[in-house]
């Protein structure tokens, strides 16, 4: 026989109170998340696109207006420069206008016309032999539209030269500053001033285009040495004119055209002129003789 205890009673192991009812298998500790490193770089590389869209902006922004400052700074000095140079032909233009003449010539068959340079204050002019050569008379006007009866005080005729004689008037003469041809370059810009076609106090312009030219002036003419050569529009009437550099000074006797043998005619910016060494040359043995 059992006797049962009152005080403990018989408890299956499920009901074992030592035990807690319930029990749980262990869980592994939840990692912390970690930020992509995928992220970071995808942040970055968007960063430098902007940093560097940001910098072709403005580079490329001051690029366009450095190039057109550049081209307006450009564009200006050219202007400036280019009225520079019409300053510079106006002031030349002014100052030798006064001492170029017109030579007036009557001829047993007619009359012809060409251009003088006053040379000297006591009434001295130059011009081409071709112009006065076998002259009845001759007559010289000055730039004020006076008339003065001339004389030819001596010629070269080797170079086509010739020196006139005038009665200096009462408000004096406007004379030539003389240069130095041997001082020339090719390329440097010169005026022709002359009377073209009776077409009086006319200026052209061009350049020199070569130096020390050997120029025949016809058959049985004379050839003329050392000769400048131009493109600065020389035609009949300016025979005898100034050929003048930019500073003012004369430098040449113009004293021809080419002529174009095709259609016998004068040929397009060829013209020659003496050199003004060779006026130099001769002026002092004239006045003196």
């Amino acid at each position: 026989m059992f006797e049962a205890n009152s005080q403990n009673e018989l408890l299956s192991p499920s009901q074992n109170p030592l035990e807690p009812p319930f029990q749980y298998s262990p869980e592994p500790p939840r990692k912390q998340p970690r930020q992509g490193r995928s992220g970071l770089r995808t942040g970055a590389i968007i960063g430098l696109i902007l940093l560097l869209i940001v910098v072709f902006v403005i580079g490329g922004f001051a690029g366009w207006v450095y190039a057109g400052t550049k081209s307006s700074t450009s564009s200006s000095a050219s202007t400036s420069n280019a009225t520079a140079l019409d300053t510079l032909r106006e002031s030349v233009a002014a100052k030798v206008r006064p001492s170029i003449v017109e030579v007036y010539v009557t001829l047993t068959n007619g009359a012809a016309l060409g251009s003088g340079v006053i040379v000297n204050s006591q009434g001295y002019i130059v011009t081409n032999n071709h112009v006065v050569s076998g002259a009845l008379t001759i007559q010289v006007i000055l730039s004020d539209g006076t008339k003065e009866p001339a004389q030819l005080a001596g010629a070269d005729a080797a170079y086509d030269l010739a020196v006139l004689k005038i009665a200096v008037p009462k408000g004096g003469l406007s004379v030539a500053t003389l240069g130095d041809s041997t001082q020339l370059k090719v390329g440097q810009e010169v005026l022709v001033i002359g009377n073209p076609l009776g077409i009086t106090q006319t200026v052209t312009n061009g350049i020199v285009s070569a130096l020390k030219r050997s120029v025949s002036e016809g058959q049985g003419a004379p050839t003329i040495q050392n000769a400048i050569q131009t493109d600065a529009p020389i035609n009949p009437g300016n025979s005898g004119g100034a050929l003048v550099d930019l500073q003012g000074n004369v430098v040449g006797i113009p004293t021809l055209t080419a002529i174009d043998p095709e259609f016998n005619t004068p040929a397009n910016g060829v013209g020659f002129a003496i050199p003004i060494n060779r006026v130099k040359t001769i002026l002092p043995q004239i006045i003196q003789g």
